[in-house]
């Protein structure tokens, strides 16, 4: 199904299917164990739908620890290898804040300031679609 919604759960992470992007959206604290579980169905997922985008929502995530800001980059770069990017939407200041103060670039990941901006630039068409203002790649 290319077009529509589909619904999936990833663990207690819902994972939604818009068109050719899946969005997961992160509420409160993830456990360790639900987060990694997170990280091998979003792969799964993507393998098996071949979508070319995922958007990880945490605009719900008041603190994230290293652990959680690794198993994001880690999604990221085994999005990346099953051709398919990652946008990071709605981080807080605080939670910029702490990964800065970690020390946590989170590389391969892009950012953007909301879900809409980040479905946006994924599903914009040309080379330059990452080089909007809103959305950001980190190093």
């Amino acid at each position: 199904m290319s077009n529509g919604f589909q619904h999936g759960f990833t663990g207690h992470v819902p994972v939604l299917r818009l068109g050719e992007v899946l969005l997961v959206t992160l509420q409160g604290d993830l456990q360790d164990s639900t987060a990694q579980q997170l990280q091998q169905d979003l792969a799964e997922r993507i393998a098996s739908s071949g979508v070319s985008g995922v958007v990880i929502d945490i605009s719900g995530v008041e603190i994230i620890d290293s652990f959680l800001g690794r198993v994001l980059a880690e999604i990221a770069a085994g999005a990346s290898l099953l051709a398919a990017r990652t946008v990071v939407a709605g981080m807080r200041p605080a939670v910029a804040i702490t990964l800065v103060e970690l020390g946590l670039t989170l590389p391969g990941l892009r950012t953007a300031l909301t879900t809409e901006a980040a479905v946006e630039l994924l599903t914009s068409q040309g080379p330059a679609a990452g080089h909007r203002a809103a959305p950001r790649e980190h190093p």
